[in-house]
């Protein structure tokens, strides 16, 4: 295995992809864990550098590369905070509160969705279900569920975040 080069990603990203590569029957399969490598490497977010960089790895068209990372939730093509917290709009969310949880997260953190705090710390989105309708209203932040929120529990758990 020779490992490729690259003029954005370093020696050391490319080299954990091309050891992967045996893992994997195509490079396109190979497709997501070269992103989550280089999303990491990035500090959380996948610039167009990037972007082309994989697809050039892996020897695939850089617009079928940017089509996965604009479909994946897990893939940011803007810059995030430490802590991602996705607040759940759909109806049922809605019906028991999440209009005021999403006021009291944009008081609280000082931004607007999508926005990422001075200090790096937090971002937030709108997502249109997290699956957890009969824990409504609910929040994932970072990988954890937060069920049965109210403005007060949402405000101490965003608090306590590093």
């Amino acid at each position: 295995m020779s490992v490729e080069r690259s003029a954005f990603l370093p020696r050391e990203v490319v080299e954990r992809i091309d050891a992967l590569r045996s893992r994997y029957p195509t490079e396109e399969a190979l497709l997501l864990p070269a992103l989550h490598l280089a999303q990491n490497h990035c500090g959380g977010w996948l610039p167009e550098e990037a972007i082309e960089a994989v697809a050039e790895l892996l020897h695939l068209p850089a617009a079928k590369v940017a089509g996965v990372v604009s479909f994946y939730d897990m893939f940011h093509e803007h810059p995030v905070g430490r802590h991602r917290i996705r607040l759940c709009t759909n109806l049922s969310c809605q019906l028991r509160g999440a209009e005021e949880l999403l006021q009291q997260l944009h008081d609280q953190l000082g931004v607007d969705e999508g926005e990422v705090t001075s200090d790096g710390r937090c971002s937030f989105v709108q997502f249109e279900c997290l699956g957890s309708c009969d824990t409504a209203p609910m929040a994932m932040i970072d990988d954890d569920y937060h069920e049965n929120l109210t403005p007060a529990r949402l405000r101490r758990i965003v608090e306590e975040l590093d």
